[in-house]
Order: C-alpha cells, then sequence, then structure tokens
C-alpha cells in the first residue's frame, strides 16, 4: 500500500486592525465586542486626535489600563447611525476620524439637529441620565469611533481621578454648549446665527490642528439651519450676503473665511 501524504495546512494570514474590512453596525455590545477588532492601548498614544480624546486623562503611568476602557473601534458609513434614541446606553464613544450630527425627534414627527461633533469629540453622554439614548447619531461622512463601555470607564475613575475629572469637564460642557445654543437661537439675528456658526466652527478647526479659513462644510445647509433653527432658505440668504460683502468666499460645500472681523461684528 502506498503511504498517503498528509499536506501541511496554510498559514494562516494575520492582520492589524486598520487593514480589516469595514464593519457593519452591530447594536448589541457583546455581539459588538465580539466581531470589532481590539484597539492596543499604544494606538491611543499615536491617535492624532488622543490629546482631545477622553482617554488623554490617564496618565501614561498608568497606560495599560487603556486596554479596559477602550475596548473597540468601529466604523461608521456616511448616513449610518451610531446609535439611535431608545437604543440602551452601554457605551461612550469618542470620534477618531470624520464627524457626526445628533438629531432629536418631537413628537409631531418634526427632526431637529442639536449638534455637530468633530473627531476627537465624545458621543454617547446623552443616555448617562436613563440608561437610553435620547438622540440620533448620524455619521455626517465615513468615520471612525472608539467605543468605551461605560462601565470600565466608571470603574477606572475610581482609581484615576484625572479621568473621573475629565468625564465631569465633558458633562458640564455639554451643559454650557445647551446654554450657548439657547443664547444663540434667543439673542441674535439670523445673519449673527449663521456668523458664528462659522467662526465656531473654525475655532475647532484650527483646534484640530486644520485651517482655521478654509474648510469644508460636511453637514447640509438643511441641517445648519435646523441647528440654528431657521429654514433653508435663510441660512443660504445669509451665505449670498457675506459672500457679496467679500466676508467669505462659497464654493459648493467649501467656505473660505476672508474677513473674519467683520464676521465677528454682526
Amino acid at each position: 500500500m502506498i503511504p498517503r501524504t498528509i499536506e501541511s495546512p496554510a498559514p494562516v494570514e494575520t492582520r492589524h486592525p486598520a487593514s480589516l474590512p469595514q464593519l457593519r453596525l452591530v447594536r448589541d455590545a457583546t455581539q459588538v465586542r465580539q466581531t470589532t477588532p481590539l484597539i492596543p492601548s499604544s494606538q491611543c498614544a499615536n491617535c492624532m486626535m488622543h490629546w482631545a480624546c477622553i482617554a488623554s486623562a490617564v496618565p501614561s503611568a498608568q497606560r495599560e489600563q487603556l486596554d479596559q476602557m477602550v475596548h473597540t473601534w468601529r466604523k461608521i458609513a456616511k448616513g449610518e447611525a451610531l446609535f439611535r434614541a431608545g437604543d440602551i446606553f452601554h457605551a461612550l464613544y469618542s470620534i477618531r476620524s470624520g464627524s457626526f450630527k445628533t438629531v432629536v425627534s418631537h413628537p409631531n414627527g418634526a427632526n431637529h439637529v442639536t449638534g455637530f461633533q468633530l473627531s476627537g469629540e465624545t458621543l454617547g453622554l446623552d443616555g448617562i441620565a436613563a440608561d437610553r439614548h435620547t438622540c440620533d447619531a448620524i455619521a455626517l461622512e465615513d468615520s471612525t469611533v472608539c467605543s468605551m463601555p461605560f462601565h470600565c470607564v466608571e470603574d477606572l475613575c475610581q482609581d484615576i481621578r484625572p479621568l473621573q475629572h475629565r468625564l465631569h469637564q465633558l458633562m458640564a460642557e455639554e451643559i454650557v454648549r445647551e446654554s450657548g445654543l439657547m443664547l444663540l437661537l434667543a439673542g441674535l439675528s439670523a445673519e449673527a446665527r449663521v456668523a458664528t456658526f462659522l467662526l465656531n466652527l473654525s475655532t475647532r478647526m484650527q483646534d484640530r490642528g486644520y485651517s482655521a479659513l478654509s474648510f469644508t462644510l460636511r453637514m447640509t445647509r438643511e441641517e445648519i439651519g435646523s441647528y440654528l433653527g431657521m429654514q433653508l432658505e435663510t441660512v443660504s440668504r445669509a451665505l449670498s450676503r457675506f459672500q457679496r460683502e467679500g466676508w467669505i468666499v462659497v464654493s459648493g460645500k467649501n467656505i473660505e473665511l476672508t474677513d473674519k472681523a467683520a464676521l465677528m461684528e454682526l
């Protein structure tokens, strides 16, 4: 009898998490942990948005504890929801790349944009109050987020005071932002609201190392109007006036601020 030759199994290919295919949105937290690659703490340290992320509050001497807090990363395609109102709250999300809008729905069916979040900012704080999210978080472009289970964040806050302080800061910033939005809607003219929005976005882009004078609006004019409490046409008229005055240059979604001083005086 001729002996059979046993072939060696083909080597298993290993890939870095960044090369894995795009992950679909999974609502169940357990399934997310099973299907999404782990992020080594070294990736947190090397992340360009680490300075703005809540993870930056963990001292370098305790960097290994980031593995307990930053469990997974997820890719959210443009137009997809990271979470929706009514979903069970289980994690905070730090935007690693891209941008989002948060939207609340009125009982009459109308939707209202409550904010625009950029890379480095945190999503999900709305769920802390009642253990359920109160808004939808929708990607304005293909985006990536880091998931931090809230029970892990709470556990680490007991041992890492700077992390607890940073979490309190984030919640306080939400209160301040809400108050500022109320003042914006109640006390300023339509043109002043649009100007304030552009100047705020300019500052946030500069903080992230981008140009403060030239940037792309990932949100639509209609979404800006919803956020500022005005109609699409009113936003368009304000931008047209700013361009006529030579304060900005508009090219599609690209905005160039040519006279910030004039916008600040409105």
